[in-house]
């Protein structure tokens, strides 16, 4: 990268780029979207543990995120809507279904608008903290040029910005994780006490994010691990009183580790058990654990490329190649390259806690995870976007001027796609999408009108469109009578939507005269069930039939006409 007159600050335009346009993303998305199908779930789940002192709510995830969600709420006077009594004969554990009946409670009675304002906001103020650690440890390992593009990448990132202002738990999670990360890193950079616990306290506040947080500690234990690779023994510096690395004979140097490792674990779970409130049920977090995916449909089967099966082993790289910018996706195989390269300079430590935490990532969901949606994925996103950074910086050094250009030219090439999008990130869909079926719609929004060509769920709509359908509807058919297929947990009503609900077999059979709205998600599967059963045939509807509008990239709407 360039070696300007001040290079102290010049990085840090860039990352203030980043968080200028990520707050503005962010912002623009709380008050224009409609709650997630999660959302609701969250929080009446983070409201009930503030006030009955009790974890049966949506046990299936951990507390930290849905309690971070509440403290606003618990701030300005939200009430409550279940009496003691009613409390009581909640069923332990709870139908699934509750945590919905109440969070949607919640969010209706006191106004969705408000509450999903003051719950987001903590979660825009924690995507732009991600914006700046990024910056920061990238700064200390790779340096500030790249650190910089990295944190920029960042801000730019579609999937990033859809999700950061979510009251859900990947990016928080991502956040988390990437700060364990760094002082797990910092520990080894300079073996302290006080950086040992810190490390620990990071892992706890990961466990607490996600239950994905588990994988943490084996990839922590290996890091450890390898670290004795790189790190040469020699007698402690000052101030390292919990030095493993120190130490001469193999057996010696095993058994720091394993203590050093066991002080992580006794940290973290004194963390862990601070955010289920000292509860005496010290098993609580591994119940949750058993739950998870407790309310996911067992006859269920994942879409991917027009295809139904119960697990595709490729869904999540497919996800990524798909829905990563082009730009991004060109950078991170040039950091890969820049890492592994015969004369590479980046330490194999750094190189090491940059490519191992998103491979794990990628390889756990791959094998155990369902196949729901690309967010999955976003904790390994700012590791690459790191990885990414490096590729920019070896494509700066490494050549003459045509190779130098190409770094401000992706940039520019993101840039445009995350401008095409907004405010729409949930939905999208690189280049690529269309390329392969219909070139002619790669537009400023990259090839997201083609997404439902290839996924369904939260890659394309996740009920967050209600508020943009309203608009669209009072502007182009004011007082129509719709026919609504929605993809959500919450009330169109609410919003004023005049509505008759439209489920899959509706839709597959095809549309009398009306006016209709049709979630992405559900047109996703119905073209699926469609080509399954005709082809490209006429009878397939959806290939022959243009939508009048796309709403919010969410929302296909047709007005069928009576036949002459």
């Amino acid at each position: 990268m360039p070696s300007p007159k001040r290079p102290s600050e010049a990085p840090l335009l860039l990352v203030v780029i980043a968080l200028v346009v990520s707050a503005l993303e962010g912002w623009q998305a709380i008050r224009s979207k409609s709650a997630t199908f999660d959302e609701p779930a969250h929080i009446g789940a983070g409201l009930s543990y503030f006030k009955t002192g009790s974890f049966r709510l949506n046990l299936q995830h951990p507390p930290l995120l849905k309690e971070i969600a509440a403290v606003p709420l618990l701030m300005t006077g939200v009430r409550w809507p279940m009496t003691e009594a009613q409390w009581k004969d909640v069923d332990d554990p709870p139908d699934p279904s509750v945590q919905w009946l109440v969070g949607n409670q919640i969010l209706y009675d006191n106004g969705p608008d408000r509450i999903l304002f003051e719950t987001r906001l903590p979660f825009l103020a924690m995507s732009l903290l991600l914006i700046v650690v990024v910056f920061l440890w990238g700064r200390e390992m790779i340096g500030a040029w790249p650190a910089a593009v990295a944190a920029l990448l960042v801000g730019l990132d579609p999937t990033l910005q859809a999700h950061g202002v979510l009251v859900t738990t990947d990016t928080g999670f991502a956040l988390m994780a990437l700060l364990f990360g760094w002082t797990l890193w910092r520990f080894l950079m300079h073996r302290t006490v006080p950086r040992l616990i810190t490390a620990g306290a990071l892992l706890g506040l990961a466990l607490g994010a996600k239950f994905t947080g588990a994988l943490l500690v084996p990839l922590a234990l290996a890091l450890l691990w390898l670290a004795t690779r790189w790190i040469p023994a020699g007698p402690p510096r000052p101030g390292r009183r919990v030095d493993p690395y120190a130490m001469e004979d193999p057996a010696s140097r095993l058994v720091g580790i394993l203590t050093v490792f066991a002080g992580l674990v006794v940290v973290a779970a004194l963390v862990l058990h601070a955010l289920y409130f000292l509860p005496s049920d010290p098993f609580l977090y591994f119940k949750g654990i058993l739950r998870v995916n407790a309310d996911h449909d067992p006859s269920y089967q994942p879409y991917m490329a027009g295809m139904f099966r119960p697990h595709f082993w490729t869904y999540y790289v497919m996800a990524w190649l798909l829905k990563e910018p082009l730009p991004v996706l060109a950078l991170v195989f040039a950091g890969l390259y820049a890492l592994f390269r015969r004369d590479r300079s980046v330490a194999e430590l750094d190189r090491a806690f940059m490519v191992l935490p998103p491979a794990a990532i990628l390889v756990f969901y791959t094998v155990f995870s369902h196949n729901l949606g690309f967010r999955y994925l976003i904790p390994m996103l700012p590791f690459l976007h790191l990885v990414a950074g490096c590729g920019a910086a070896w494509l700066w050094t490494s050549g003459g001027v045509a190779r130098r250009a190409v770094v401000p030219a992706l940039l520019v090439w993101l840039a445009v796609n995350a401008y095409g999008i907004a405010p729409d990130q949930l939905a999208f869909f690189n280049e690529s999408a269309c390329l392969w079926t219909h070139p002619s719609r790669v537009g400023l929004d990259a090839g997201s009108t083609c997404g439902i060509e290839w996924l369904d769920d939260s890659n394309v709509d996740w009920g967050q469109g209600l508020k943009q359908l309203k608009t669209w509807l009072d502007a182009n058919a004011p007082g129509r009578h719709i026919g609504l297929g929605y993809f959500g947990t919450g009330r169109p009503d609410a919003y004023g939507i005049d509505f008759d609900r439209l489920g899959s077999q509706a839709i597959e059979r095809g549309l009398q005269p009306g006016l209709y709205a049709i979630s992405a998600h559900l047109l996703a599967r119905s073209l699926g069930a469609l080509r399954a059963r005709y082809g490209h045939g006429s009878e397939n509807w959806i290939e022959h039939t243009r939508p009048v509008a796309v709403v919010g990239h969410a929302f296909y709407i047709y007005d069928i006409r009576p036949a002459p």
